[in-house]
């Protein structure tokens, strides 16, 4: 079960009504059968999500997301196994930036002792807590919501192999984002040139360039790229007026809601310009509220994941809602889901491996796992469908070969720890965001 408090100045998951691991399991639990007195080791699991900050609009769903799963998969080794695995899920603000990110990653590690650690959905958070805290710490973190090119790459994971992701890097969002902006997906949308304003941090940075790359490749022009500052800014005139300098058609925003809620404003009321284009960050109800419905309408962003034809994704979204109630689903939230779930699989696996204490099942134990239960092939475990992560689970035990198909995508990692997903096109209508179409991983070029 999972036990969160709700957001404050330090969010922490309340305790769950009693300590399950360390327990003996016994040889039931060899066959993939064991009592309620013989149950299996239930090991912490922590999160760092934006409850407050730039991000903070979004912190919310990805703990409830995590959540999900963290009650999917202990539901499923209750029945098979005679209880959960995952016994705490403990949740942590990181104010949507990198110093107060590590201390809440130090919380969980170094005072909750946890072996694994889902997000963070900035990825300069995510960049800051793994090389400070997870992996000098051998735990696991796998982001749901990091997309920076940076991260398959990170000098300090090339040996490591401690950091994953269930989202797709940026290198395939911002050549899907060129790609609309030149006229290749609508024959009614393109332009000739654009500028980039963008949070400088690898999110912020790695979509910039991989969309500035791109758009250039197909004969765009980027007039352009202009950073701002992590910290949200009262005015962004100084970036406003680089980024106009030569008229450019459009602005790319690569930024996160309490960023653009603000430039988006000064750049309609002081630069007299309203041609935007998106990206996963600012879809937003906070830059709704903020800009009003009338100057969004129409315009286009991308972001990855979020395929509702994904027989996961809809088992996840029908789920979620009955859950929680969430009157929608940010990107990147199906993606905690599935972080969270692949943790409970990697732990089964070590489970049925003979690692029979918490103490035991650490973040190298975890990682060494986390592809053999995620990858092809195998029996394949269907994302949001308890009788299919049941079915995963007692395989593990049985010795048998699982493959994860998650709410966002395929979770086949690489040799970096990524994961191709597909990746959404969206436009804010009538007050909202509706998704108009998809683009699946083999429609992307390469650049």
């Amino acid at each position: 079960m999972s036990h969160t408090s709700q957001p404050g100045a330090r969010l922490r998951g309340m305790r769950a009504s009693a300590i399950l691991g360390g327990c003996a399991l016994g040889a039931a639990l060899a066959t993939g059968a064991a009592s309620a007195q013989n149950a299996p080791p239930a090991i912490s699991v922590g999160q760092i999500a934006p409850f407050t900050g730039a991000g903070a609009e979004f912190g919310e769903f990805y703990r409830d997301g995590a959540a999900l799963g963290v009650d999917h998969i202990n539901a499923a080794t209750e029945e098979a196994l005679g209880g959960p695995v995952i016994g705490e899920h403990l949740s942590e603000d990181t104010n949507t930036l990198p110093t107060p990110a590590i201390e809440a990653a130090r919380q969980l590690v170094e005072v909750e002792g946890v072996p694994a650690i889902i997000g963070g959905w900035s990825s300069g958070v995510t960049v800051a807590v793994s090389t400070s805290v997870t992996i000098p710490n051998e735990v696991l973190q796998i982001s749901n919501g990091s997309t920076s090119p940076l991260i398959s790459v990170l000098p300090e994971d090339r040996e490591a192999d401690m950091l994953f992701r269930t989202t797709a890097s940026d290198a395939l969002q911002g050549v899907v984002a060129a790609q609309l902006a030149r006229g290749e997906i609508f024959d009614d949308y393109s332009v000739e040139s654009a500028s980039t304003i963008f949070i400088n941090n690898p999110y912020g940075q790695g979509l910039s360039n991989a969309f500035a790359r791109s758009f250039q490749a197909r004969g765009g022009t980027v007039l352009a790229q202009v950073p701002h500052p992590e910290e949200a800014q009262p005015t962004y005139t100084s970036q406003l007026a680089q980024a106009y300098q030569g008229e450019p058609e459009m602005l790319f925003a690569a930024s996160y809601p309490g960023h653009s809620a603000t430039f988006l404003q000064e750049a309609r009321d002081i630069f007299e310009h309203t041609h935007w284009q998106f990206v996963d960050g600012n879809r937003s109800a906070e830059v709704i509220d903020a800009v009003g419905a009338e100057d969004l309408e129409g315009r286009y962003g991308t972001a990855p994941g979020q395929d509702p034809s994904l027989p996961g994704f809809e088992n996840f979204a029908a789920a979620f809602e009955e859950a929680y109630g969430h009157d929608r689903i940010p990107p990147f939230t199906e993606s905690a889901y599935d972080a969270a779930i692949l943790i409970g699989l990697a732990t089964v696996k070590a489970i049925a491996d003979g690692h029979d204490s918490v103490e035991a099942i650490t973040g190298t134990v975890l990682r060494d796992r986390l592809r053999e239960v995620a990858n092809p092939p195998g029996q394949e475990i269907v994302a949001g469908d308890p009788d299919s992560i049941l079915a995963g689970v007692e395989a593990i035990m049985n010795g048998e070969d699982v493959a994860y198909t998650g709410a966002a995508g395929p979770a086949d990692f690489d040799a970096n720890g990524d994961v191709i997903t597909p990746i959404a096109i969206w436009r804010y209508t009538d007050g909202d965001t509706e998704t108009v179409q998809i683009q699946s991983p083999e429609e992307i070029p390469e650049e």
